[in-house]
């Protein structure tokens, strides 16, 4: 079932993955927006149909989705989101058609949940958040706005995740522990405390390592 149009912001690797995961909810993906230098170009099969100021040409023929990763910094992201909501756009919410999502679960508006990934019951996530591939959400955990849970983290029941936080990949964060804002967490790190401090954090327990 074909869901509306999408423009994707962004042409980079992530949004190869993307690309994948809209087909598969059904999306109509009529081109991506990037830089200047990069217009004519594919990605996959699709077109590099033009660049940020081309946003308010689209807004009336398809939703938005930021397709630029995010690992180091958000602002990319960010500077994207307040671009299409200036020009009065619409972020699409897109799930992949081998992820599960609850039915009791909120997802906010730009937030993609990508293949085989788990969001699970009374679960809430705030907009332009990245749950990538295999990515366990479990029951009543809370995810700020602006996150990548990255490639197979798990967050466990109750989790607290604050704004702009990457969850490196095969990362465990248990039971009802507390991330703030701003926090980097390295791949295959376990998180047994609360984080309370912005910056750098891994390893088995996850330490602080600076800003």
């Amino acid at each position: 079932m074909t869901k509306g149009n999408l423009i994707l912001l962004g042409g980079g690797g992530h949004c190869k993955s993307v690309i994948d995961v809209a087909e598969s909810a059904g999306y109509n993906i009529v081109g991506i927006l990037d830089k200047p230098e990069t217009v004519g170009q594919q990605v996959l099969k699709y077109s590099i149909i033009g660049t940020d100021d081309d946003i308010p040409f689209y807004v009336d023929k398809a939703e938005f989705l930021i397709t630029v990763g995010q690992i180091k910094s958000n602002a990319i992201r960010i500077r994207l989101a307040e671009l299409v909501k200036k020009a009065g756009g619409r972020f699409a919410t897109i799930v992949a058609n081998d992820a599960y999502v609850s039915k009791y679960a909120e997802l906010g508006e730009g937030t993609v949940v990508m293949h085989k990934a788990m969001v699970n019951a009374n679960t809430k996530i705030g907009i332009q958040c990245i749950i990538n591939t295999m990515a366990d959400i479990e029951h009543d955990v809370t995810i700020g706005d602006f996150c990548h849970i990255s490639t197979a983290a798990i967050a466990n029941g109750e989790v607290r995740i604050g704004n702009n936080v990457f969850v490196g990949s095969r990362t465990v964060i248990h039971n009802c522990k507390r991330i703030a804002d701003n926090i980097i967490i390295a791949a295959g790190s376990v998180v047994s405390r609360n984080f309370d401090k912005p910056g750098i954090y891994a390893g088995n327990p996850a330490k602080f390592f600076g800003k």
